[in-house]
């Protein structure tokens, strides 16, 4: 039996859900208005209940079968439930009922576009501009579809145009950070930035992506500003405490940052990785016990963060409780094979604790990993030249130096292996080359080597370059 309702106004989008769910019970058949309908169908999609939402549109189309609204819904639902056939075929039928609807070409414009057929998405996007009255949206797409393909400097003129028609726009304003960073040019970002703020000033995305950009630039105090102004605007706004609290960082501030970062609980849930960040500040002002605190914390919430258990690592390494901090960096190791800093802190350990082969093997992963790393070269060397594997050790000085051609220390190193080899002409040419680097950090070759002081061919080759 069919009961039909009629109203002069529009209906409560509730009352319509209601006597929806009321009809599906009864197994009856209720008469909708086109707009009722509506509000059902995205009451169902606001839920995540794409199948419900579906039905809606069949009783839809079954009462309103001239409407293209309900096949561009359907579509939209079957794109989502990853039945991009039936949503092509839903759109082609909308398509005949009111071609200039512009979501049918951002629907189809989103399938081409999730199969990777980007000219046709694009296509589609292009029509869609012709057609809709609000366009920010569909350039954002298109700007997107530029990012998939690579070519960020088209994708960046996309979102410039999505935020001229829309300069609220959070998502594209965030986009053109992401873009300005793949293109590497922070330069033009802070300028992009500036003078969006001069048009909208009370725009906080717009002055937390200028935070960043200095902060990628290494200008951390202008950061700060920028993220105070973000603040100020929006003083919920954890992102940006976060971030305020990295710059401080940088800029040694550790004290103040820990402040920072625990101003953040205030506005969201904390989580593990401002309890590292907090445990890391407290490590850098030796503050171990609290550092291992927060690092712990930070590992309960989320035992595959890495960097917390490798934190844990070094307080005890601070502790000389090597056995132990050898512990937690091999569990950060595991998160994190290929990760150079946490096998330089093994190899470290292994070596402390009189683990000699295990050391050398872990320096050697570590200058595989981290072939500039000129710490790195110089220990495991040293590690070689203890045992006195001098061929080795200059054979290691030599891969170190290949890598790092302008690096003095590793020559004036590489001198002291040869000469303690005797090898002397050859160390002379080196200790020219290590002169010709960097001629002030000559105490270096006497720092490994003082009897050196007392070699006149030496002291007089290194005064023709420091005098």
């Amino acid at each position: 039996m069919e009961e039909e309702f009629e109203f002069g106004f529009t209906e409560d989008p509730k009352f319509s859900v209601e006597r929806y769910e009321e009809m599906i019970r009864n197994h009856d058949q209720y008469f909708f208005d086109a707009q009722a309908f509506e509000n059902i169908i995205d009451y169902y999609i606001e839920k995540n209940d794409p199948p419900k939402a579906l039905q809606v549109v069949e009783y839809a189309r079954n009462q309103h079968p001239f409407a293209a609204v309900f096949l561009v819904k359907q579509a939209q639902l079957l794109m989502v439930t990853n039945r991009a056939s039936d949503a092509f075929e839903a759109l082609e039928k909308a398509a005949m009922l009111e071609a200039s609807d512009p979501d049918i070409y951002i629907i189809r414009g989103n399938l081409y576009e999730s199969m990777e057929r980007y000219t046709e998405a694009l296509e589609n996007y292009e029509k869609a501009l012709e057609l809709a009255d609000d366009t920010d949206e569909v350039l954002l797409h298109m700007a997107y579809v530029h990012q998939n393909m690579g070519d960020y400097e088209q994708a960046v003129v996309y979102l410039k145009r999505c935020l001229e028609q829309n300069m609220e726009n959070q998502d594209a304003l965030y986009e053109l950070a992401f873009c300005y960073d793949v293109l590497d040019n922070q330069a033009e970002s802070v300028q992009f930035y500036q003078q969006y703020i001069d048009n909208e000033p009370y725009s906080y995305a717009a002055w937390y992506n200028l935070g960043n950009a200095f902060t990628k630039l290494g200008l951390f105090e202008k950061a700060i500003d920028a993220y105070d102004y973000a603040i100020l605007i929006k003083d919920s706004f954890a992102s940006a405490y976060f971030n305020k609290g990295n710059a401080l960082v940088n800029l040694e501030k550790y004290a103040e940052a820990i402040e920072v970062y625990r101003q953040t609980f205030e506005y969201e849930q904390p989580n593990a990785d401002t309890y590292c960040a907090i445990g890391e500040c407290y490590e850098k002002l030796e503050q171990m016990d609290d550092a291992r605190a927060f690092y712990k914390k930070s590992v309960k919430m989320d035992p595959k963060l890495a960097d917390a258990w490798f934190g844990i690592g070094v307080t005890l390494d601070f502790e000389e409780r090597y056995f132990e901090a050898l512990h937690f960096y091999k569990k950060a190791l595991d998160l994190d094979l290929s990760n150079a800093d946490y096998w330089f802190a093994i190899a470290d350990a292994e070596y402390k604790l009189g683990h000699i082969p295990e050391a050398e093997k872990a320096y050697e992963k570590v200058v595989e990993l981290n072939p500039v790393d000129v710490d790195a070269w110089l220990d495991y060397s040293s590690i070689l030249y203890e045992q006195e594997k001098l061929g080795e050790a200059i054979e290691v000085m030599t891969q170190a130096i290949k890598n790092n051609p302008d690096a003095a220390e590793l020559y004036y190193r590489m001198v002291a292996y040869l000469f303690a080899k005797g090898d002397y002409n050859e160390a002379l040419n080196q200790l020219e080359m290590a002169l010709t680097t960097d001629p002030e950090k000559h105490y270096i070759l006497f720092d490994y080597l003082p009897q050196l002081q007392k070699n006149k061919v030496i002291i007089d080759i290194i005064s023709r370059y420091t005098r």
